[in-house]
């Protein structure tokens, strides 16, 4: 039996109020929610992947397993506004050089540049000041 490439259709995240996570994220990305079913938000599909959003109801424990990796042309520029949106900086990550944010439910994402990032041997960045 042959089997067809798997290929990732959708990210998505739990959220105890996914109608503000969506919203946070779609100003964040440029990317206009596009549709409700049942427990999901959705934002418009673009290069093949979804980015959804499921009503849980409460918020998960710990520190999340996979993160989103979202890129700029200039990440430090970009803090200010993830904050005017309801995220903030994670400061215990400060030493690790990338800028590790969290969305208004506390989800992990790191904002980084466009291109390759420097790293030392032990995975720090240096791309930030």
């Amino acid at each position: 039996m042959t089997h067809s490439p798997m290929r990732i259709n959708a990210l998505v995240i739990d959220a105890v109020d996914a109608e503000r996570l969506a919203a946070f994220w779609s100003a964040l990305l440029d990317r206009p929610i596009e549709g409700r079913t049942g427990p999901y938000v959705w934002l418009r599909r673009e290069n093949g992947l979804a980015l959804g959003f499921q009503r849980t109801a409460g918020p998960t424990p710990g520190k999340n397993r996979m993160h989103v990796d979202i890129s700029t042309p200039d990440p430090a520029a970009e803090r200010q506004r993830v904050e005017s949106l309801g995220g903030r900086r994670l400061a215990e990550y400060a030493d690790s050089g990338f800028l590790v944010m969290a969305d208004p439910e506390g989800n992990e994402f790191c904002v980084i540049p466009e291109g390759p990032v420097g790293m030392d041997d032990e995975g720090r960045a240096h791309y930030l000041d």
